[in-house]
């Protein structure tokens, strides 16, 4: 295009030549800086420069190609006879991709560098990660190419420092063994003491013969002619039949109490932390026991805990929650910027809507956690002003009126209704299409499907 600016409102120009790998956190995917900037970036913060674990795989950048361009450098290391000094995790993305690596000779590379295979999992990722190298409160550094490195995401402790870059990336600085390391510029000494410098990595986008096949973990379905029962047991914390929510019942929202209002960052991980809390992923009621745990109140400054608007009683969001659905009381969430940012965690909109959330007020959404309230029924609305966040205290009642007229593109009205009679209404807007909105009538998408 000679002219682009004649068709864009901004232009963007790269060159490509100036380009280099970043690394990210810690404590946030965010936090972003290329990795010639990390040392000095390191110094300065004063964290932790020995690297404590190097973990590539999961969910993410566990494709072939980014299995191949690891071990393309774990080669170099091998051949120029360099130990990595750091232990290494794998975690194969799936069982296609573990046999396919492993038919392929990418996984005794990773082996021979003194690799563990890990299961094909979430893992260390999601905080199913039991660690025995550090103390829980010890400060520590680890580097991965895994989503997301919040605060406690990886193994429960709010002290490791989690630093995300490209499996290639994590490779190299097991062997430098600290973040002061600069992979691309710079050079670790060899077993004669000269310096080493890994060059670019090179992996083929698709395996040359094809995807390993086999059938492991293929579990054939039941024909239409079997009747399956599932039997749960009763008392089990494990897993539990899950019920269809209720589906609207056609009227307005009138008067309903704030649960929380967050400050700040409010990921999916503040929202239904993970870790410890998995075990319960299959049992909908103890998961719920989580809700909003790492979510800041605004009103006190305190995480996960809150005032109950019907008793007064400070407790957790959860046990307020459970106070309200008790009654009958349904209740709604005011949040700040981004607001469910992190991991598609479905949890994260399952137990608001379960424990009684009609609606979720913010000025801007993350847009898979928008997406998945919307399918589990909740009303995801943002400020058209984002300074009305700031209307909203902590006595206030809120109602949400015209639903039976909601529509793709159409505003919503919103009164704040505030101690002593005064109200201020407000405008919210939506995303929602017509079938998202058939989604919120018949009470979630699952309940639109059957």
């Amino acid at each position: 295009m000679r002219d682009p600016r004649k068709f864009y409102d901004e232009v963007v120009e790269l060159n490509l030549s100036e380009l280099e790998p970043h690394i990210v956190g810690p404590h946030s995917p965010d936090r972003a800086r290329p990795i010639s900037k990390l040392a000095a970036e390191v110094k300065k913060e004063g964290w932790p420069v020995q690297i404590r674990q190097a973990l590539i795989g999961s969910c993410t950048n566990s494709s072939y190609e980014d299995m191949r361009r690891a071990a393309h450098i774990a080669m170099q290391a091998l051949k120029a006879g360099i130990k990595a000094k750091t232990p290494f995790l794998v975690t194969p993305g799936s069982e296609r991709i573990y046999q396919t690596i492993k038919r392929d000779g990418i996984m005794e590379t990773f082996q021979k560098i003194g690799g563990t295979v890990l299961a094909n999992a979430c893992g260390p990722c999601i905080g199913q990660w039991k660690r025995s190298d550090v103390g829980k409160e010890e400060t520590n550094t680890i580097v991965s190419s895994f989503n997301r490195n919040f605060p406690g995401r990886n193994d429960g402790s709010a002290s490791t420092l989690s630093f995300l870059t490209s499996p290639e990336i994590v490779t190299a600085m097991a062997f430098g063994g600290t973040l002061e390391f600069d992979p691309v510029h710079g050079t670790i000494p060899g077993p004669d003491g000269k310096p080493f410098r890994f060059t670019a990595p090179e992996g083929e986008e698709l395996p040359a013969q094809g995807f390993a096949g086999g059938a492991a973990g293929f579990e054939a379905p039941a024909s239409a002619a079997d009747r399956v029962q599932v039997n749960v047991a009763p008392n089990s914390e494990r897993l539990q039949l899950l019920q269809p929510f209720p589906k609207w019942d056609g009227r307005d929202f009138g008067e309903l109490p704030i649960l929380v209002k967050t400050k700040g960052k409010t990921t999916t991980d503040h929202i239904s932390p993970a870790g410890a809390w998995l075990r319960f992923r299959g049992h909908l009621d103890r998961i719920s026991d989580n809700m909003f745990l790492g979510a800041v109140n605004a009103f006190t400054g305190e995480a996960g805990k809150g005032v109950n608007p019907v008793t007064g009683d400070v407790k957790t969001f959860t046990q307020n929650a459970r106070d309200l659905k008790a009654k009958g009381v349904s209740w709604v969430v005011v949040g700040d910027e981004n607001y469910g940012e992190g991991s598609s965690r479905e949890h994260a909109a399952m137990s608001p809507r379960y424990l009684g959330c009609k609606v979720v007020m913010v000025r801007s959404f993350a847009r898979i956690h928008e997406t998945n309230l919307k399918k589990q029924g909740i009303l995801p609305l943002t400020f058209a002003k984002a300074s009305d966040y700031d209307l909203f205290e902590q006595a206030d009642r809120v109602s949400v009126r015209g639903l039976g007229a909601l529509a793709p593109g159409k505003p919503v009205e919103v009164v704040i209704h505030k101690p002593g009679g005064k109200t201020v209404a407000i405008q919210c807007l939506h995303t929602m299409t017509d079938e998202q909105i058939g989604w919120f009538k018949a009470g979630s998408a699952l309940n639109a499907l059957t």
